[in-house]
């Protein structure tokens, strides 16, 4: 099936499952956990053997454990700062310390992290491909990501929605930034204790969700097939829903993966397994293309009975109204 074809049977607003790849498609100062990870490390200690040797202790079973990587690294990072206090990194102990003597323990790492990814620079040679992926934001409900920075806002003018707030949130506008965001140190989820924290303490959010997923459509961008977090979410719906159901059905149906291929032009979608463990594997759309404006054309011509900006202003005013704000509600004439 065509790309045009397969977005066009949608019947409500396409939730999108952003990750790395897209920052790094969009932004020249981006970075993979890898590249992260190695750049951060040699901007410490000035080689890059160290990092090869930290990473050469945390591999199982032929995969390399980034969340256990970035422990050790943030371990070395906070010693070695407090051990120079007015060094290379003082920018960075100034604003520990700052906020230590506000009663804030802050991670010196994720300072320096929060630090190396504020600021947006948009690689101009995708002007065209961003232009049509801003037309297509208001056939989007929501927006789900592991990505720290803040492009999505900037592209999609949704509201941030980071830890304990993602519970109290508007399904219409918002970006669920369920790894934690540049603006918020303390909410990043990198480590190996961050995950821990994330598998055992996030069942509310993963509920939400899971919300989501069954009502609209979903699409991954910014994954590889292979992707932890991809299997990870997947995991979790299927455990609360039978993989044979209708209803399991009806979710598979709805998602679609968009796996990069470089100089690729495809827009044919066809079916892929996913291994998501303990035995079960199941089966959904992908395209692997680099044609992206494909994608986000079909998006932007998808035609739906309201548009999802219609419902955020609708939700607005309704907000306010409820808040007691300035709008005033007046019966005009019999309300039955």
């Amino acid at each position: 099936m065509e790309i045009q074809e397969f977005i066009a049977n949608y019947r409500n607003h396409p939730v999108l499952f952003i990750g790395t790849g897209f920052s790094l498609r969009y932004l020249s100062n981006s970075f993979d956990w890898n590249g992260l990870l190695s750049h951060i490390c040699f901007e410490l200690t000035g080689d890059k053997e160290t990092y090869l040797d930290i990473k050469s202790k945390c591999q199982v079973n032929g995969e390399y454990k980034y969340d256990k990587i970035a422990s050790d690294i943030e371990k070395i990072f906070n010693t070695t700062l407090s051990k120079d206090r007015n060094g290379k990194f003082k920018d960075i102990n100034d604003i520990f310390y700052s906020e230590m003597d506000k009663g804030i323990n802050l991670s010196r790492f994720k300072i320096y992290i929060t630090q190396l990814l504020s600021n947006v620079t948009i690689r101009e040679d995708k002007n065209d491909e961003i232009a049509e992926l801003i037309k297509m934001r208001k056939n989007i409900g929501s927006i789900i990501t592991t990505n720290y920075d803040t492009l999505i806002e900037q592209f999609f003018e949704f509201e941030p929605l980071i830890g304990n707030s993602i519970l109290l949130s508007n399904p219409y506008g918002s970006v669920y930034k369920i790894h934690g965001c540049v603006s918020a140190p303390s909410e990043l989820t990198i480590t190996e204790e961050d995950y821990n924290y994330f598998d055992n303490k996030y069942e509310l959010i993963r509920a939400q969700l899971l919300s989501l997923f069954i009502h609209n459509p979903v699409i991954f961008i910014g994954y590889s097939i292979s992707d932890r977090n991809i299997q990870q979410i997947l995991k979790t719906i299927f455990s609360y829903v039978p993989t044979n159901s209708v209803l399991a059905n009806k979710i598979r149906n709805n998602f679609l993966l968009v796996e990069y291929e470089p100089d690729s032009n495809s827009t044919t979608i066809s079916e892929h397994d996913i291994y998501i463990g303990s035995g079960t594997t199941i089966r959904i759309n992908k395209i692997k293309t680099d044609n992206y404006i494909s994608i986000f054309s079909s998006l932007s011509n998808l035609i739906l009975p309201v548009s999802a900006m219609d419902i955020r202003k609708v939700q607005k005013v309704w907000n306010e109204i409820k808040s007691g704000g300035d709008i005033e509600v007046k019966i005009t004439e019999d309300l039955d």
